[in-house]
C-alpha cells in the first residue's frame, strides 16, 4: 500500500500537530526499559535480522558497563511487506511506553511512521530503509543505521563511467524504495555525462507475465546496460525471465544492486564473510553469471570474525534460508547504538523516562484504535541527539553519523559472478572512488581522486567473454539508420549522388568513402540508407539538414559539416576528418618588371640614410686610423680617395685597407654587421619583388576584407554567410551568395567596377579544388582565420558519434584517411599558396634601430679617441715646455738691452692651441716619437709626415 492511501489512517491518528500542552506526565525510575522492533519476519532481510537482533540484545543484557541495573525488552512486530500493517503494528508497539523504535524495514514504512515519530517524539532507527529521501529534514525522528542509497548510486555511476558507458536501461521495483534510488542514480550519472536513457519499474505483486512483458519493451531498446534495483523477494525472478529471453549471454551488461549480494550470502552461496551452505544451487551462479553486485563493505575485524563465528555456531550449515548478510550486521549494530545512546540518556536524566497524553489524541465513540494510549516520549529530542552523537567499533566497523545524519565512511564491495562462485574486483568508497586497495587501507593516504587509482580488476562478461560488452546496439526494429547527404550542385568532389552500378550507393565522394571506411572498421554492423537532400542543382541549406537530425528526422548527417559552436548545441559531431578553415581568396594581377626595379627594394630615406652611413664610416674609419696607419695618409686627394674607397668597398667585404687600431676595428665589425643585415634584406626582397604577383583590389588579409566596403562572395547553404554577419559584423548589403566553380571566377574577374565581388570566403578545401582549377589568376591571401574542421553529425548522445571518432583516428594513423584524400582531392600542378602576395618596400622604420647602434658606436670611437689625443698633446706640451721658455729668452736678450729687458714679461703659453692639437693629430705616430727626443714640436708642414717642425723666433 502506498503512502496516499494511508493518508486517511494518519489524519485519523495523529492529525500530524506537534505537542504544546501535555495533559498527563508519567515519570518513573526504570529499571528496564522498552524499544520496539518492526521488520518483515519472513523475508530475505527480515530472516537474517531477527536473528542478529536477538543476539545483540542477549549481549547488551549480558554487558554490565552498558544501562547497568536496566534491562532492554525488545517489543518486536511483523509488518508482513505491507505499509498498511506497519502503520498498525507500529501503533501496537508505541502503546507500551517505547522510547525507540528499530526499524521500519522498508522505505515506504519509513516515510508513513517518520511522521508518527515526529509527532510523538519517538527516535525511529532503521537497518534496511535505503531511500535517499529519508535523510531530508521533513524527518527528523528518522535514523538509519547502514548506507543511503545515495552512496550505493553513486557507486554504479562510478562503474558505468570507469567502462565509458554513455546510457543505461534502469529495471526497479516501483515503490518510494525502487523510484528515489534511481532517481538519485539518474543525478549522479548526469554528473558524469551519462543518462537514464530508459526507466521500467513494476509493481511489488507483479506476476512473470507482466515482468517478461517488460522485459520484452527493454530488450528492442538501443541500450544493453541493465540496472537492476528491486527487493531481494522477487530480484532473482527478474534474471529467470532474462536468461528464458537470452538476455543474460554477451552483448549484456547487469549491474546490480546489494539486494543480489544479500540473497545470494543468505542461502549460503559464498559470495562473503565465509559462509556456505551444502545446499546452494549451482544453477544460481549460471543464472546470473557476468553481473556486477554491490555489497555493502565491512571492514574485516575481529569483531566482525567474532560474530560470523557465532553466527554459524548457532545456525550450522543447515538452516541456509537464514544465512547471514550484511543486513544482518547492521541490524546487530543498530541494537548496540540504540543501547548506548539509550544509555547515556539516562545518565544525562537521572534513570528516569516520562511520556506525556495529548488531549487531542482520543478515541472516537465506537473506536477499538485506543488513541488514548499513544504517549509522547518527552526525551525523544535527548535520545535522538545521544544517538547522532554515539561513536563507537562495530561488527560493522566505526559507526558514526555525519553533518548529513548518514553513517560515515560509505564503501561497498564490487563483486564479479561467474559460473563457478563469485570474485571481489574491487572497491568503492565515497573517499577515494575505485579503486583495488581496501578502503582502509585508503583512509589512511592522503585523498586522491587520480585517474591511476580508479580502476578494477579484469571483468569476465555475462557469456564468459572477457572483452568489455560495447553497452548498446541498434534497436531490434529492421530499420536501417537515416543518414542525410547534401546533394549538392558544386565541388561535388567531396559529395554528390552516386550510381547503384559503380558504388552500389545512392551517394559518393570524399565524404562518403571516409564514412565508409569508418563504417567499416566497427565491431559491428551498422546498417545504413543515405538519404540525398537537395535538388542537385543547387546547395542545401546545411543548417537545415543538421537540424532535421536534432529532430529526429534523420539519425545522421554525412557529408561536408563543418563543426561550428552552434551546431553543436543541437547534435553530436565525431572527430573531424579534415580541417576546413575559413580563408581569403582574391584575383591577382601580372605585372613585368621595369629598367628600375633594383631600386624598389628600399624606400627613398632607406636609400639615403645607407649612403649617408657609408660617408660617416668612412670618415670614421679615416680619422681612427690616420696617425697610425699609413694606408690612410698621403696627399689630401689621396686620403679622400682612400676614406670613399674604403666605405664603399665593404658593401661586398672587398676593403684592402687593414684597421690597425682598436677603436677602428670595433667600428668596422660593427658596420660589417649592419651592411650583412641589409645585402641580406635587400636580396630577399628584390626576389619577392621580382617573382610575386600583386593583388588587384588592394585585399591582404582579414583586417583590410573588414574595412573595405566592396562585395565579398560566399558559398551558397553553408554558415559563412551567418559568420561574416555574426562574428565580423559584415553587413548583408555587401554578402554576394554564389554557387559553382565558375561563379567564383567570374564574380572575381569582373570584381567590385563590374558587380563581381573583392573576394570570397569560404572553407579552405573548396578554395583548394578551385585553384587547382584557376591557379594562375587567383591566389589566398592571409592565413585562415577560423581553425574548424569536418566531421559526421549524429544525434545527442549517440554511441555511434564516440566509436566512429575512433574509427576515423585509426583511419588516420594508418594512412587510409590520407590516400582517400588523395583519391578525390589531388590537385592539378599550380604554384605555392603560401607565398605573401604583395611584397612592400622596406623602409627606414624597420632598421633604424640597427643605424642606431652604429651611430652611436662611431660617436662613442670619436668621443674616446680625442680625448686619448688631448691627454697625450698635454704630456708632450709640459715635456717641452721649459725648453721653449729658453729659446724666448735668449731671442729676448739678443733684441733688449738694460732696463727694457728687466721690466719685459714672459711671454708663453699656458694652453695647447687647437690648432697645435690638430698639427698633433696630423702627425704620424713614430715621428712624433722620434721628435719629442729632441723637445720639436710639430710644424704645419708635418702633415705628409715627410717634412720636420722647425722653430722661429721673433
Amino acid at each position: 500500500m502506498g503512502r496516499p492511501s494511508l493518508l486517511f489512517l494518519l489524519l485519523i491518528i495523529l492529525s500530524l500537530a506537534p505537542i504544546t500542552k501535555p495533559q498527563t506526565t508519567n515519570t518513573q525510575n526504570v529499571t528496564s526499559i522498552n524499544i520496539g522492533a518492526l521488520y518483515t519476519f519472513n523475508s530475505v532481510i527480515g530472516r537474517a535480522a531477527r536473528r542478529a537482533i536477538d543476539m545483540a540484545l542477549e549481549d547488551v543484557n549480558s554487558d554490565h558497563t552498558i544501562l547497568p541495573g536496566t534491562k532492554l525488552n525488545l517489543i518486536s512486530q511483523d509488518t508482513n511487506c505491507s505499509g498498511f500493517l506497519a502503520t498498525v503494528e507500529a501503533l501496537q508497539v508505541l502503546e507500551k511506553n517505547v522510547v525507540a523504535i528499530i526499524g521500519p524495514q522498508s522505505s515506504g514504512g519509513s516515510h508513513i511512521l517518520s511522521q508518527v515519530a515526529n509527532s510523538l517524539q519517538v527516535p525511529l532507527l532503521s537497518f534496511s530503509a535505503t531511500d535517499p529521501t529519508l535523510s531530508s529534514l521533513e524527518f527528523p525522528y528518522f535514523l538509519r543505521a547502514t548506507q543511503s542509497d545515495l552512496f550505493q548510486m553513486r557507486a554504479i555511476a562510478d562503474i558505468v563511467d570507469f567502462f565509458q558507458w554513455r546510457e543505461v536501461t534502469a529495471i526497479y521495483v516501483d515503490d518510494d524504495y525502487g523510484r528515489n534510488g534511481i532517481a538519485a542514480l539518474g543525478d549522479e550519472l548526469a554528473q558524469r555525462r551519462a543518462k537514464i536513457s530508459y526507466k521500467v519499474g513494476f509493481g511489488q505483486a507483479a506476476d512473470l507475465t507482466e515482468i517478461t512483458d517488460l522485459l520484452l519493451r527493454v530488450n528492442l531498446l538501443e541500450s544493453r546496460v541493465y540496472v537492476l534495483h528491486v527487493n531481494p523477494d522477487s530480484g532473482l525472478t527478474v534474471f529467470s525471465m532474462a536468461q528464458k529471453l537470452s538476455m543474460t549471454g554477451s552483448g549484456y551488461v547487469w549491474i546490480v544492486t546489494d539486494w543480489l549480494a544479500a540473497v545470494l550470502d543468505s542461502n549460503g552461496y559464498g559470495l562473503g564473510y565465509g559462509y556456505e551452505s551444502v545446499d546452494a544451487d549451482p544453477n544460481v551462479f549460471n543464472l546470473i553469471q557476468g553481473s556486477i553486485v554491490l555489497r555493502r563493505h565491512t571492514p574485516d575485524s575481529d569483531l566482525r570474525k567474532k560474530f560470523v563465528s557465532r553466527w554459524r555456531n548457532k545456525t550450522g550449515n543447515t538452516d541456509s534460508g537464514s544465512g547471514l548478510n550484511a543486513y544482518s550486521l547492521y541490524a546487530y549494530d543498530s541494537v548496540w547504538l540504540m543501547a548506548r545512546a539509550i544509555d547515556q540518556y539516562l545518565k544525562t536524566t537521572g534513570n528516569s523516562v516520562n511520556f506525556s497524553t495529548d488531549p487531542k489524541l482520543r478515541d472516537v465513540n465506537g473506536s477499538t484504535l485506543h488513541l488514548a494510549m499513544l504517549k509522547i516520549f518527552n526525551g525523544g529530542k535527548g535520545l535522538l541527539q545521544n544517538l547522532l552523537s554515539t561513536n563507537f567499533t562495530g561488527v560493522t566497523g566505526e559507526v558514526q553519523f555525519g553533518p548529513s545524519r548518514d553513517l560515515i565512511q560509505p564503501a561497498y564491495d564490487i563483486i564479479n559472478v561467474v559460473s563457478t562462485g563469485s570474485r571481489l574486483i574491487g572497491y568503492w568508497s565515497n573517499y577515494s572512488g575505485l579503486s583495488v586497495v581496501s578502503p582502509e587501507v585508503l583512509y589512511q593516504e592522503p585523498y586522491n581522486l587520480s585517474g591511476e587509482s580508479r580502476k578494477l580488476y579484469d571483468v569476465m562478461w555475462p557469456g564468459e567473454t572477457t572483452q568489455q560488452p560495447r553497452g548498446w546496439v541498434f534497436p531490434n526494429n529492421g530499420q536501417p539508420l537515416r543518414i542525410g547527404v547534401p546533394n549538392k550542385g558544386s565541388f561535388k568532389q567531396f559529395v554528390s549522388r552516386g550510381s547503384y552500378s559503380e558504388t552500389n550507393s545512392n551517394a559518393s565522394g570524399y565524404c562518403i568513402d571516409v564514412f565508409n571506411a569508418a563504417i567499416k572498421l566497427l565491431p559491428y554492423p551498422v546498417p545504413c540508407s543515405f538519404v540525398l537532400i537537395g535538388n542537385g542543382t543547387g546547395n542545401p541549406v546545411y543548417n537545415d539538414i543538421i537540424n532535421m537530425v536534432a529532430q529526429n528526422k534523420l539519425d545522421a548527417a554525412v557529408g561536408d559539416f563543418a563543426i561550428i559552436k552552434n551546431r553543436t548545441k543541437m547534435v553530436d559531431f565525431t572527430q573531424p576528418y579534415a580541417e576546413a578553415g575559413m580563408v581569403i581568396l582574391a584575383p591577382l594581377k601580372h605585372h613585368s618588371s621595369s629598367a628600375w626595379a633594383f631600386l624598389k627594394p628600399f624606400s627613398l630615406p632607406m636609400w639615403c640614410v645607407i649612403g649617408a652611413f657609408f660617408i660617416l664610416v668612412g670618415f670614421v674609419i679615416w680619422i681612427l686610423e690616420h696617425r697610425r696607419n699609413d694606408e690612410f695618409r698621403g696627399t689630401p686627394r689621396e686620403q679622400i680617395a682612400t676614406m670613399f674607397w674604403f666605405s664603399f668597398s665593404t658593401m661586398f667585404f672587398a676593403h684592402r685597407q687593414n684597421t690597425v687600431s682598436v677603436l677602428g676595428r670595433i667600428v668596422l665589425i660593427v658596420w660589417l654587421c649592419v651592411v650583412l643585415i641589409i645585402t641580406s634584406s635587400y636580396t630577399a626582397s628584390l626576389t619577392s619583388i621580382l617573382t610575386v604577383e600583386q593583388l588587384t583590389t588592394g585585399i591582404t588579409g582579414l583586417d583590410s576584407l573588414i574595412a573595405s566596403h566592396d562585395p565579398i562572395g560566399y558559398q551558397v547553404g553553408k554558415f559563412v554567410k551567418n559568420y561574416l554577419m555574426e562574428e565580423l559584423s559584415i553587413p548583408e548589403s555587401r554578402l554576394v551568395p554564389l554557387s559553382t566553380m565558375e561563379d567564383f571566377a567570374d564574380a572575381l574577374k569582373r570584381g567590385p567596377q563590374g558587380g563581381g565581388v573583392a573576394a570570397i570566403v569560404d572553407e579552405r578545401p573548396y578554395i583548394d579544388i578551385f585553384l587547382s582549377t584557376y591557379c594562375n589568376d587567383f591566389r589566398i591571401v592571409g592565413q585562415d582565420f577560423t581553425q574548424e574542421g569536418w566531421g559526421f553529425a549524429f544525434q545527442r548522445d549517440s554511441p555511434l558519434s564516440v566509436d566512429l571518432s575512433t574509427a576515423i583516428l585509426t583511419l588516420s594513423e594508418t594512412g587510409e584517411l590520407q590516400r582517400i584524400h588523395d583519391q578525390w582531392l589531388s590537385t592539378k600542378g599550380c604554384g605555392s599558396q603560401d607565398t605573401d602576395i604583395g611584397a612592400n618596400r622596406l623602409s627606414l622604420s624597420s632598421f633604424w634601430g640597427l643605424f642606431l647602434i652604429c651611430g652611436a658606436v662611431c660617436l662613442l670611437a670619436l668621443i674616446v679617441y680625442f680625448v686619448k689625443l688631448c691627454i697625450h698633446y698635454k704630456k708632450y706640451y709640459k715635456k717641452n715646455s721649459d725648453t721653449r721658455e729658453d729659446h724666448v729668452a735668449l731671442a729676448n736678450n739678443m733684441l733688449l738691452c738694460g732696463k727694457q729687458q728687466q721690466n719685459q714679461p714672459r711671454q708663453l703659453a699656458s694652453f695647447p692651441s687647437f690648432q697645435n692639437l690638430i698639427e698633433l693629430w696630423n702627425t704620424k705616430e713614430e715621428d712624433l716619437k722620434k721628435r719629442a727626443t729632441s723637445g720639436e714640436m710639430p710644424s704645419k708642414s708635418s702633415g705628409n709626415g715627410s717634412q720636420t717642425s722647425q722653430h722661429s723666433m721673433d
